[in-house]
């Protein structure tokens, strides 16, 4: 049985009765893809889906798949890949207390089962494996560990995986190993890709040439860039540059996001609200999507080394510029080129309304990207460090694509402050029937507020009076997320996802926000109230066959 559920307008979840017909029909829409599918996140027993509607429609969608015949596909693919193990786990001894075994049973089941990938999630290269002997499914930990080391062997409920890189985590520890699961260096970067057969052997039992056994490290999701500790040096003279002086809110370089690299776990990322990330290259002459800086809340300066033109739009915040000479010019309006010489000290003031500003450089940044983007992704740790006080950072040189400068750019939407109710249109699902009719009222009609401990994962919001769940103690199975994903928790408190949320989720998710309302959200400030207004009741999206049926 299928369910095809909306998660927003772009963005279908399709719910079948496992893992197996999951991967089925993953592996059918690969072989034979449906014109207009952009991207596609397998889960325990869901496929998101995101798509072009100028393309296909959600019920057309619906319907092609709904007539793919998937008890002919065989999800696993051909590929084996052992992976060398040291079984010296810490939870060892708990395992085997819980199951009842000895510790060297517990081992001997773990490595003679056969396993599949499901599906990537949680972090870049961190694979679901399938398959295990149901004998050693146990549970998480109650209490998460805050650090758990890269190259750790876990295993949680059905389910084995590996952490790729240190981080906290609830699942049980069996081991480590030396496999780097995640390299950028490498093509497809995750060792580990869905429908992959894996099996984990001993490490003296393995012919280790076979894999990569470079062992894991902190900074493989970095790439080498160019902004430099200001103790380490500075850039030869023939480069130009700017030197960060102070960053109470250290900045992130962005761009559009990496898009593409779900099936690895890494989601797009990118900046929060593309439409002052566009106007801010128009207004200094830069190519669509040239990287910039994405600075939070004001109070960052910045010394040029050189002469150059900036533009900063979003958040309305005051520009204060120093010269060489001590003089110093305010500039109160942005959305407009502003010229720099050698010497000059900027300094942005807290925003007079909105959360984020953006701040292009004529040319660019010189930044080295990591699968096609120098988005900082700050749940994954994917893409250039954040900018801080001391980093210098390298201006590109090159004119080439450069456009004359705009001066007519403007605000793409009035920015909210501190206190001001803010109206975003909600697409219900795909869980609003997860919840009770009182619990959807309390979602609509109460007006919440953003909360200190938001962020670019996600948008924490506060209300009097919780959203009410059916059943307090169902548990819902990990499944794809989307950037405006409400997600409603155990404790009621809604959480919206912004663009570094994780690729995967185990809470319901009760709507999701339009994609026009999206760039607001990332210029939402602390203490501004939400209302969420659904366009249109939650209902199961029907195939067209059926449409034509009950006519």
């Amino acid at each position: 049985m299928m369910r095809f559920l909306p998660m927003n307008l772009t963005t279908i979840l399709v719910e079948l009765p496992g893992l197996p017909e999951t991967l089925a029909l993953l592996f059918s829409l690969q072989s034979k893809p449906v014109i207009g599918i952009r991207e596609m996140i397998p889960a325990a027993r869901t496929l998101l889906i995101h798509f072009d509607p100028e393309s296909v429609s959600a019920e057309a969608l619906a319907t092609e798949i709904r007539q793919r015949d998937l008890s002919t596909i065989n999800p696993q693919s051909n590929c084996q890949i052992e992976i060398p193990v040291r079984y010296d786990g810490e939870d060892l001894e708990n395992i085997a207390k819980i199951t009842g075994f000895s510790v060297e049973e517990v081992i001997r089941r773990h490595k003679e089962s056969q396993y599949t990938v499901a599906f990537c999630g949680f972090a870049p290269g961190f694979s679901y494996l399938n398959g295990g002997d149901p004998a050693l499914f146990v549970p998480r930990h109650q209490a998460p560990r805050t650090r758990i080391p890269a190259g750790s062997v876990a295993m949680a409920g059905a389910f084995s995986g590996i952490y790729p890189h240190s981080s906290p985590g609830g699942w049980q520890l069996v081991g480590t190993t030396s496999a780097k699961m995640w390299d950028t260096n490498r093509t497809p970067s995750a060792l580990l890709q869905p429908g992959y057969q894996v099996k984990f052997v001993d490490v003296d039992e393995l012919d280790t040439a076979a894999v990569d056994t470079t062992p894991s490290n902190e900074n493989d999701y970095l790439p080498a860039t160019s902004s430099i500790d200001d103790k380490k040096g500075k850039p030869g003279n023939t480069s130009p540059y700017f030197k960060v002086l102070t960053a109470p809110m250290p900045g992130l370089l962005q761009d559009f996001g990496r898009s593409g690299q779900a099936n690895q776990g890494v989601s797009a990322s990118g900046v929060l609200d593309r439409s002052a990330f566009r106007a801010a290259n128009r207004i200094v002459g830069n190519p669509a999507g040239t990287g910039c800086l994405e600075l939070t809340s004001g109070g960052f300066s910045f010394e040029s080394a050189s002469q150059t033109v900036i533009g900063c739009t979003g958040a309305l915040c005051p520009i204060t510029i120093k010269d060489a000479k001590g003089h110093t010019t305010e500039i109160l309006e942005t959305y407009q080129p502003i010229a720099l010489e050698p010497g000059d000290v900027v300094t942005l003031g807290h925003p007079r309304a909105g959360m984020r500003t953006y701040l292009a450089v004529r040319g660019g940044f010189e930044i080295n990207p990591i699968l096609d983007s120098i988005s900082t992704d700050t749940l994954a740790a994917v893409g250039p460090p954040p900018v801080s006080a001391g980093s210098i950072l390298i201006l590109k040189n090159a004119q080439g694509g450069l456009r004359s400068v705009s001066i007519h750019e403007a605000l793409a939407f009035t920015l909210p402050s501190a206190g001001d109710v803010v109206i975003l249109d909600v697409i219900l699902g795909p869980r609003t029937d997860w919840f009770t009719g009182e619990g959807l009222e309390t979602f609509i009609q109460q007006r919440w507020r953003v909360t200190a401990e938001s962020s670019r994962v996600g948008i924490r919001l506060s209300g009097d009076i919780s959203i009410e769940r059916k059943d307090h103690n169902a548990e819902l199975p990990s499944e794809g997320t989307v950037t405006g994903a409400i997600q409603v928790p155990h404790n009621g408190q809604p959480v919206l996802f912004l663009a570094d949320h994780p690729l995967t989720g185990g809470y319901p998710v009760i709507g999701a926000v339009a994609e026009y309302h999206l760039d607001l959200t990332g210029q939402l400030p602390v203490n501004t109230m939400v209302q969420f207004r659904a366009i249109a009741p939650w209902f199961e999206i029907q195939p067209q066959d059926d449409l034509a049926h009950t006519v």
